[in-house]
């Protein structure tokens, strides 16, 4: 996608698309016919093929556009999420502060991939040890075992705010060990869930 590719072209020798299929490929783009992660990273791999600098450039805006429209407008991503997290759904307020941390981030115009840069985001970032639960509209504060102390990452604080809301034990407190253990078991399936999505990209789709 112009810039003298980007990194997920490196490795794709397949047939060169032509001009009138890239124009099918952005016009789905731009009428948000796709919208799955499959068939984005497909037209994104299409777009690293582009050997032409001005087909290559034709794909940016659409793209990041697409990419943009699957997380916050559509909200496909989380609920793409939540298919690969079905006993234990992944969180929305998760996304919404990888999404936040994404856009603070003045690096993060190294990437077309709204999608991609909140994954990483949700697997790479921390959060700081005695952040307060408030700011997740609960209304007690967040218990650490020494193991939530020494790897508090966006999932691990999710997983473990999640499990105290009250919600999920039908309107009692539950006990730190009974946190705890729900706790493991969000953060399990979500950190799957997340490693699962970030196998579509054997290269990270960035311009440098």
């Amino acid at each position: 996608m112009s810039r003298s590719h980007h990194h997920s072209s490196r490795g794709s020798k397949k047939s060169r698309p032509t001009h009138s299929s890239i124009q099918q490929h952005i016009e789905s783009l731009e009428t948000h016919r796709v919208n799955t992660l499959t068939e984005l990273c497909r037209i994104e791999r299409v777009a690293a093929a582009c050997e032409n600098e001005e087909d290559s450039r034709a794909f940016q805006t659409p793209m990041t556009q697409a990419w943009s429209y699957y997380v916050t407008t559509s909200q496909q991503f989380l609920t793409e999420l939540r298919g690969l997290s079905p006993n234990y759904p992944f969180c929305a307020e998760l996304v919404s502060e990888a999404r936040r941390r994404v856009l603070e981030d003045p690096e993060s115009n190294r990437s077309w991939n709204l999608a991609w840069l909140c994954l990483t985001k949700m697997q790479d970032e921390y959060v700081p040890r005695h952040a307060r639960t408030k700011t997740l509209r609960i209304s007690v504060w967040l218990y650490y075992t020494d193991y939530m102390n020494q790897h508090s990452g966006l999932v691990q604080f999710y997983a473990s705010s999640e499990s105290w809301r009250k919600e999920m034990w039908q309107d009692r407190s539950p006990t730190e060990e009974e946190a705890d253990q729900l706790a493991q078991c969000f953060e399990y399936e979500w950190a799957q869930a997340v490693d699962t999505m970030l196998r579509h990209w054997p290269n990270s789709p960035t311009w440098y």
